[in-house]
């Protein structure tokens, strides 16, 4: 017999860590809106102001002494937003990235110019070099295999909605596959065209579907749109 997940009651809103809120979490998981600007782990120069060490605060509730932490799975570019999973034991870690490529993961992004093929699929073999940039290769040995699909939503005379389904989760896959199509993402200050007057790269996670790992039972994640992506097209739908 599986045993149910306890869930946590949802924290007010001046109890939420700085910079996520929190969507959902139980004794094996927590899920998180993160914000535009935000580490998901700590680099050399930032260790604190990262989602993992304000969640690894967050569950202590304010005891130095507690064994309560969290795990990372997955990340989230700095620049990016939207939703993030962790784990709070190494199991439940395990579990989620050796399933992690069978999860449904969708991303919202506003691009530069009107795509000609509305609705399709971008793969290649992406390869990072010594300068952490990341490119499509030709050769299946350098790269790692990488599918973006994507669907126009809306456009407006300089930029293009698109709903982006993340079949291979490989560093910046979807910024680099749009910027080599022509179609870079509005404020991608790396594989963009570095427009003015942008306040934020244009690349939301919005929904996120997987499978608990102590229930086995589906769970799925939504967020809406950004405003600000909305204002760029002009549009309040």
């Amino acid at each position: 017999m599986q045993e149910k997940a306890t869930i946590f009651k949802k924290p007010s809103k001046k109890h939420q860590p700085k910079g996520l809120s929190i969507l959902y979490e139980d004794r094996d998981i927590i899920v998180v809106d993160k914000i535009s600007g935000l580490l998901t782990m700590g680099t050399e120069r930032e260790k604190e102001n990262t989602a993992y060490f304000l969640l690894n605060e967050y569950v202590k509730k304010g005891n130095e002494r507690s064994k309560n932490r969290i795990f990372i799975v997955h990340r989230l570019d700095r620049d990016a937003s939207g939703i993030l999973v962790f784990a709070k034991n190494e199991y439940s870690k395990r579990f989620l990235q050796d399933n992690w490529q069978d999860f449904s993961k969708k991303y919202v992004a506003v691009v530069q110019g009107s795509m000609q093929e509305k609705e399709g699929e971008i793969s290649s073999y992406l390869f990072e070099n010594n300068a952490y940039r990341v490119y499509s290769v030709n050769d299946p040995d350098r790269g790692k295999y990488s599918v973006t699909g994507y669907k126009v939503v809306k456009e407006s005379e300089q930029y293009s909605l698109l709903e982006i389904n993340l079949f291979t989760g490989r560093k910046h896959q979807i910024r680099v596959h749009l910027a080599e199509t022509g179609h870079p993402i509005i404020g991608d200050k790396l594989y963009g065209n570095g427009e003015k007057g942008i306040k934020r790269l244009a690349l939301h996670s919005f929904s996120l579907t997987i499978v608990h790992p102590e229930t086995n039972k589906e769970m799925s994640f939504e967020t809406g749109i950004p405003l600000y992506f909305k204002t760029l097209l002009k549009t309040k739908d």
